[in-house]
C-alpha cells in the first residue's frame, strides 16, 4: 500500500507540476483556429476506442458510443457534415499533449474537468457528469450500508482511489494497471467489488450482465470538451458553448445518454 501511495503521490506531482510550469511560462499551442479548420473542411477530434459506452469498436470495428456520437454531430454543426469529423483513438496519457501539439482539434475522450487541466486548455459544459461507483456480481450486497471490510479492487491513478480511501477507510484496496487484472480477481473471488467511474461500469455491465452496479455516486467528474486555449481560438470555444447550450435546451445530449444506458 506504501508503494501504490507514493507512485500516485509522484503522478499528482507531476501534474501538478507541468501545469504550473506551462501557466508562468506560456507553453507554445500549435492548435487549429476555428476557421482554418472550416477551410480544411475536417475536424480533428481524440476519442477513446475502448471505453463502452463512451467510446469503443463494435463487432465491426466500427467506433461507437456516446462520445462518438457527440464527435459526429460536433462535426456536422460546425462543418454540415458527420463525415467531417477525423476520430483520432488516443491513449489516456496523450489526451492533452495532443491537443496541444495541434494533431487534434479538440478532444472528447473521457476527460475530466479538474483545476490542474484547466490551466493547459479550456473546457465545454459538460455533457455527462460522471462518478465513482461500486460494480460486483455478489447478489448478497445491495446497498451501501453492506459495504464494511470487503476487498475491492481498481485501477492504479484512478480517481476512484481517493473516494473510496475517504468514503470507505476500512476497505481492502488492491490497485491494478488493467481492467483484465481487476476482471481476474472478481472472476477468482480475491476482491468482492470493482471500484470505477459509472460511465466504465456501464459499459462493464453491458459486457458482462452477472454484474451490476450499487446504488452509489461518490464524488463527482464532470466529462466536457477540451479545447485550446488563446484569443485564436476564442472563436472554436464560443461556438461550441452554443452548441452544448442548443444540445441540452432541445433535449438531444440526453437522448445519448439514455440510448447508451448511462446512468
Amino acid at each position: 500500500m506504501a508503494v501504490f501511495r507514493c507512485r500516485r503521490f509522484v503522478f499528482q506531482m507531476g501534474m501538478a507540476i507541468a501545469a504550473v510550469f506551462c501557466a508562468n511560462i506560456a507553453c507554445p499551442v500549435l492548435a487549429t483556429p476555428l476557421e482554418d479548420i472550416q477551410k480544411r473542411g475536417s475536424i480533428h477530434i481524440a476519442v477513446k476506442e475502448t471505453v463502452r459506452p463512451l467510446g469503443f469498436r463494435d463487432g465491426a470495428g466500427n467506433l461507437q458510443g456516446l462520445e462518438i456520437d457527440i464527435a459526429r454531430q460536433l462535426a456536422v454543426e460546425l462543418l454540415g457534415n458527420a463525415e467531417a469529423a477525423e476520430l483520432m483513438p488516443t491513449a489516456n496519457q496523450d489526451r492533452l499533449d495532443s491537443l496541444l501539439s495541434g494533431e487534434v482539434d479538440v478532444v472528447i475522450a473521457q476527460l475530466g474537468v479538474n483545476a490542474a487541466r484547466e490551466r493547459l486548455v479550456d473546457f465545454s459544459a459538460y455533457y455527462y457528469l460522471d462518478g465513482v461507483g461500486f460494480l460486483t456480481k455478489n447478489e448478497g450486497l445491495v446497498n451501501l450500508n453492506q459495504i464494511t471490510n470487503q476487498t475491492v479492487v481498481l485501477l492504479n491513478y484512478a480517481p476512484a482511489i481517493a473516494a473510496v480511501q475517504v468514503y470507505f477507510p476500512q476497505l481492502n484496496l488492491i490497485a491494478v494497471d488493467s481492467y483484465a487484472e481487476a476482471f481476474a480477481l472478481l472472476e477468482s473471488g480475491k476482491a468482492e467489488l470493482f471500484a470505477g467511474s459509472h460511465a466504465v461500469l456501464t459499459g462493464w455491465t453491458q459486457d458482462y450482465p452477472d454484474y451490476r452496479l450499487l446504488p452509489a455516486w461518490l464524488d463527482g467528474n464532470a466529462l466536457a470538451i477540451a479545447m485550446p486555449k488563446g484569443r485564436q481560438h476564442q472563436s472554436l470555444y464560443e461556438e461550441i458553448q452554443t452548441i452544448m447550450d442548443e444540445w441540452q435546451e432541445s433535449g438531444w445530449l440526453q437522448d445519448r445518454i439514455n440510448h447508451w444506458g448511462l446512468p
